[in-house]
C-alpha cells in the first residue's frame, strides 16, 4: 500500500518536515511511501477554476499523480494563531475527490509549545468536505516539537519520557492508519464495482 505524507509549513527545513522524516522511518507497514512538503512546490492560490491547476507554473498535476495511487495521507501542519496553515488549506481546496475520495487521513498538528490542538479541530470540522477523505478518529498533536523526534535511534538514557510517549503514540497511530488503509481500499473497490444510479449529481457534500 501506498503512504502520501504532507508536511505544510510555509518555512523550509521546519519542525513539521522533522516530524514528517521520522514518519518515513516508522511507517514500515507501507510498501511506498512519498513526503511531499508542500514549501517546496509551486501551487496557486486555488482560485476554484480547473485549469489553473494545470498552469506551466504549478507542480499540481505531479502532486495529485502521488495522491491517485495513495492508499492513506497524513496531513502535518504547524499551528500559526490557533490556524492550521495556509498552504495546507490551499492543497486541501485544490484535492478532487475523484482522487481522493474515501481514503483515510491521519492529522497531525505540530505545535512549539503546549497548544496544537486548534488545528485538528479546524481541520476535522471543514477540510473534508468536498474532497471526501476519510479522517480516522485518532490523531496526533506533536507539543513542544524542538524537544522531541530529534534522533531517530537515541539511546535509552538520552529519551525523556515525553519524547518516548510520542515516539509509542505515532507507532500507534500508524499501525490504526494501515488498518483504516485496507479496509477503506476495499470499499473503494465495492464503490466503483457497484455504482449508485446518477451519483455524479452527488460530488459535492450537502
Amino acid at each position: 500500500m501506498n503512504l502520501v505524507i504532507i508536511s505544510a509549513s510555509q518555512r523550509k527545513q521546519s519542525q513539521s518536515a522533522k516530524v514528517a522524516e521520522y514518519i518515513i522511518e516508522s511507517a514500515t507497514n507501507y510498501q511506498h511511501m512519498v513526503h511531499l512538503e508542500l514549501c517546496q512546490y509551486r501551487l496557486p492560490l486555488w482560485d476554484g477554476e480547473q485549469d489553473s491547476k494545470s498552469m506551466p507554473s504549478s507542480n499540481w498535476l505531479m502532486i495529485n499523480e502521488h495522491l491517485k495511487t495513495a492508499d492513506a495521507l497524513i496531513l502535518i501542519t504547524p499551528e500559526w494563531s490557533g490556524m492550521a496553515s495556509p498552504l495546507l488549506k490551499n492543497f486541501l481546496l485544490m484535492c478532487s475527490s475523484q482522487e481522493t475520495a474515501h481514503k483515510p487521513v491521519l492529522i497531525v498538528s505540530v505545535s512549539s509549545g503546549i497548544s496544537g490542538a486548534y488545528p485538528v479541530a479546524e481541520l476535522r470540522m471543514n477540510a473534508f468536505k468536498n474532497n471526501k477523505l476519510v479522517a480516522i478518529p485518532d490523531h496526533l498533536i506533536i507539543r513542544n516539537v524542538d524537544q522531541v523526534l530529534n534522533d531517530s535511534t537515541p539511546l535509552a538514557d538520552e529519551i525523556s519520557e515525553h519524547d518516548d510517549h510520542i515516539r509509542h503514540r505515532i507507532a500507534y497511530s500508524l499501525h490504526t492508519l494501515h488498518h483504516y488503509s485496507a479496509v477503506l481500499k476495499s470499499l473503494r473497490t465495492a464503490l466503483i464495482n457497484n455504482p449508485f444510479a446518477n451519483e455524479a449529481q452527488y460530488a459535492y457534500s450537502m
